[in-house]
């Protein structure tokens, strides 16, 4: 489910953090950091999800609601609750990783009703949910595009549901376009996730294999990085791209299964992305120079970092 982008998003999110620290942990605790933002992004992804399902199920509230009034009116016998017996919904309501997902995070304690209710109506007063209730029978595209629409036009544009998500988990400034990334990919095969292994043992190795390289050669990646500068003071480069450059020069050296190219590639976009707007750039350049003069004093060795003399 997680991604190796997603991976190195975490251990740069992690390092920086130890740099506001001045590295004063010891290398277990960096490891301990890295599995909480990891565990932080897990249970905000299963909350948006656990939102939706209840978005969906808010229909038979209301038509309950609506039924018990006293003097009920033909339109308030007939509430539409399609949603709530969506496929994919139920699949969710009946799997047993969701069920204790949401158990094991409290997510229960932390929905707003009121809000629900709120992004509900929301939901039913627009012309997607109308065309949705009128397919029949159930169509897999259209019980699957329903729930994304919930996700991408009524929950995240809606400011008072940010609010909501912002007070309960402080990951989400850091989190919020993986967050839509994963999401993407739940829609995509909504019945292929463990909500209790979002990360596999062999994702989780290399992130922290990641992060301990990081740590450990830091003192050696800064002596290729420093020469390459030249007119650059170090001490005024974005702290991130320094790190950026970091986990790059570890990928070359020490991370066997990862092509070179693919790592530039990969701490591009991050740069672009999470630093400043000529990171990109900047990262690029100093990476190639670094992997030219690595490839040709044949310094290339993809050996384990815990093996490895350089």
């Amino acid at each position: 489910m997680v991604s190796r982008r997603n991976i190195r998003v975490k251990v740069m999110q992690t390092l920086y953090s130890l740099e506001a620290m001045n590295n004063e942990l010891l290398p277990a605790e960096a490891v301990t950091i890295l599995k909480k933002n990891l565990e932080q992004s897990n249970q905000l992804f299963t909350y948006l999800v656990y939102f939706i399902t209840e978005i969906a199920l808010h229909s038979e509230v209301d038509a309950l609601q609506k039924s018990s009034k006293h003097l009920p009116t033909q339109s308030d016998l007939n509430i539409n609750t399609k949603i709530a017996g969506n496929e994919i919904v139920q699949a969710l309501l009946r799997d047993e990783s969701f069920k204790k997902a949401v158990r094991d995070y409290n997510l229960k304690l932390l929905v707003d009703g009121e809000l629900v209710k709120k992004l509900y109506h929301l939901l039913i007063n627009s012309p997607q949910y109308q065309s949705y209730i009128l397919i029949q029978p159930r169509e897999r595209l259209s019980e699957k595009n329903i729930l994304q629409f919930i996700f991408s036009d009524i929950m995240l544009p809606n400011e008072n549901f940010i609010n909501h998500i912002e007070e309960y988990f402080i990951n989400w400034d850091d989190d919020g376009d993986m967050m839509i990334t994963l999401m993407a990919a739940f829609f995509h095969k909504p019945g292929s996730f463990n909500f209790n292994e979002i990360l596999t043992n062999e994702k989780w190795e290399f992130a922290k294999n990641l992060l301990e390289c990081v740590n450990d050669k830091k003192a050696y990646c800064l002596e290729l990085i420093k020469p390459k500068l030249k007119n650059w003071d170090s001490e005024r480069i974005a702290a991130l791209d320094m790190i950026l450059m970091q986990m790059g020069l570890c990928e070359f050296l020490y991370f066997e299964t990862i092509p070179p190219k693919v790592t530039i590639n990969e701490y591009i976009d991050l740069a672009k992305e999470y630093s400043t707007p000529q990171s990109g750039h900047f990262v690029n350049g100093i990476l190639d120079n670094i992997h030219k003069e690595l490839l040709s004093g044949n310094k290339i060795q993809k050996k384990n970092f815990r093996n490895s003399t350089l």
